[in-house]
């Protein structure tokens, strides 16, 4: 009898939360399969803090592509990257997920990709001003709620949600929205 070899999954990450997300965004997706997940901290060629939308998609892309380029022999690389809009009235927190895959049989492209956003919130003024003043979100949070390291346990959305919604539970959506390519290779969807 033949065991099936677990799909090789690449975090660009080593953060426990992002890692969770994944396993869980993959689980649900594909709960037939097996994965194995590895977190490996890439750069993301981008400022610690991204500051807008399109920065923080750009994070997202090019961690994935940089976990690809150390680990290509694994099947799936996600890249997961928080930032914040700012608009001077307001900051909107939100975070992009994109995924690289290697091609499937029914795909004509080389490599598969998916990208998703998280749902958005707004940082309390106190927490936006010293973001505003160069500090990254998670240190910021720290400050503001007294709180360790946040970043890497319930994050932004837990310390404002008495953790109703922790920062891996808020990332899954998004993980399994830059599945969808991946669940459905027959249709077609934009490579940016």
């Amino acid at each position: 009898m033949m065991t099936e070899q677990a799909t090789q999954v690449v975090v660009a990450s080593h953060n426990p939360v992002k890692i969770s997300a994944a396993r869980e965004g993959f689980s649900g997706m594909f709960p037939s399969r097996a994965f194995s997940f590895t977190g490996l901290n890439v750069p993301s060629g981008v400022a610690e803090q991204p500051m807008t939308d399109a920065e923080t998609l750009q994070g997202a892309r090019n961690r994935a592509r940089n976990a690809r380029q150390a680990k290509p022999e694994a099947d799936y690389w996600v890249g997961i990257e928080g930032g914040v809009d700012d608009s001077g009235d307001a900051m909107e927190t939100f975070a992009w997920v994109v995924v690289l895959g290697k091609h499937s049989e029914s795909a004509a492209e080389p490599e598969q990709m998916g990208r998703a956003r998280t749902a958005a919130f707004f940082q309390p003024e106190e927490v936006a001003r010293l973001v505003r003043s160069g500090m990254e979100l998670g240190p910021a949070d720290d400050q503001v709620f007294g709180s360790e390291n946040s970043k890497q346990h319930s994050g932004s959305i837990g310390l404002l949600t008495g953790d109703l919604i922790n920062r891996s539970a808020y990332y899954v959506p998004a993980v399994i929205g830059a599945l969808i390519p991946f669940r459905n290779p027959t249709l077609t969807f934009s490579q940016f």
